[in-house]
């Protein structure tokens, strides 16, 4: 039996096999989905050259399908229309055959046309990537087996295919929308499945991402670690990359005495730590109320209840949760007004035809309401407002 080009122990196939499926991850990350479907960094033609041959030789995948599909996924997150939400599907069907629901979407031309814009259209792409997806993973194989021999050749190969299908198709599409920790609360079920972005390449923060779809950077907290972030890094020192957005970082100034056009937009931008804080201040009342509420009869939810239900969306409470949350806050005036409130702030950054000048009378007005609403923490949020600033 041939045993190929590289004679390696057992750990030595296992190891090449791992560098060559994190080069498979780390194409995928930098250049498939933060450089061409969120175009959150430039990319210099030579890596970019090296991901695109790399994707076609171990994934056979198109550029203009897979960032048509991505953005698709963003843009209809969580409906019927979401190519492979597992809040649709179900988590079993997008883990372990995720890569059936994208061949499927793949084949709907009007996805590829109305998301697939902007995607490489040289000759290379025509005549050769686009035009035999799967001749480079066959030219993989032969490689494979060049170099390692048949049945190790076969094996290595065999990890290569699969690696995408599975951990990004399965997992990140799957339990990236299912299981894990949120540090924002955006409007899908996004989740950070680690905080240590390394085995898919930083794609484990899947909840930063879809906060901040157009970041180049995943992390977001201190101990969050993302690798892929690390190679764009490396490859802006070297003059290969040009990062063009990050996750913004909230500033403050001196409380100003009006909110003005700056604060505005501040608000806006740093709108998921704006709300974050908000919800810190819900869960500080929830505690306070509890405590009436203890001395009254009926059905009175616990402590972590309330908590919870003040702080998620209407979408995450199911039909009883709803009925339960409306009684009691047509029952408790304080309660009712934070959440009619949290409801209001939110409207400032959702999408909308109200004009700038629209927006910031409700600013304004939301927060003159908040200042003389005689509760304690929505009077030191109003304050915390007037402080953001570009």
């Amino acid at each position: 039996m041939f045993s190929g080009l590289l004679d390696l122990p057992w750990w030595g196939y296992v190891l090449t096999t791992l560098a060559m499926t994190h080069v498979t991850i780390a194409s995928v990350t930098i250049f498939l989905h933060r450089h061409q479907a969120h175009r959150a960094l430039d990319l210099h033609a030579l890596p970019s050259l090296f991901f695109r041959f790399w994707l076609w030789l171990t994934t056979g995948m198109v550029t203009k399908e897979w960032a048509a599909i991505h953005r698709k996924h963003h843009a209809k997150c969580e409906t019927p229309e979401d190519p492979h939400s597992p809040q649709i599907f179900g988590i079993n069907k997008v883990l372990w055959t995720g890569v059936l629901l994208y061949v499927k979407e793949a084949k709907n031309r009007e996805t590829i046309q109305r998301y697939g814009h902007g995607t490489p259209d040289d000759w290379i792409e025509r005549n050769i990537l686009s035009a035999f997806p799967k001749f480079g993973i066959v030219i993989m194989l032969a490689a494979d087996l060049l170099l390692f021999g048949v049945w190790p050749g076969v094996l290595i190969w065999v990890v290569q295919i699969a690696w995408i299908p599975f951990w990004a198709a399965g997992v990140i599409n799957g339990l990236g929308h299912f299981w894990g920790y949120r540090n924002y609360n955006c409007a899908d079920a996004s989740t950070n499945l680690f905080p240590w972005g390394i085995l898919i390449g930083g794609e484990e923060l899947h909840n930063n991402h879809h906060s901040f779809a157009t970041s180049a950077k995943l992390s977001a907290q201190w101990y969050e670690f993302d690798i892929g972030w690390m190679y764009i890094r490396i490859l802006e020192i070297l003059g290969l990359a040009r990062v063009k957005k990050t996750i913004p970082t909230p500033k403050f100034g001196a409380a100003k005495a009006h909110a003005d056009f700056d604060t505005l937009q501040a608000v806006i931008t740093c709108r998921y730590d704006v709300m974050t804080r908000y919800v810190q201040s819900l869960k500080a009342i929830a505690q306070e109320e509890f405590a009436a509420l203890k001395a009254q009869s009926g059905d009175k939810p616990s402590v972590k209840e309330l908590r919870r239900w003040l702080a998620a969306e209407d979408s995450e409470l199911c039909a009883e949760e709803k009925r339960r949350l409306a009684s009691l806050l047509q029952a408790n005036k304080r309660l009712e007004t934070v959440v009619t409130m949290r409801q209001e702030l939110t409207a400032l950054w959702a999408r909308s035809t109200a004009t700038r000048e629209q927006l910031l009378q409700q600013l304004q007005d939301w927060i003159a309401r908040a200042e003389k609403s005689g509760i304690q923490q929505l009077e030191e949020f109003s304050l915390r407002l007037r402080r953001y600033a570009v």
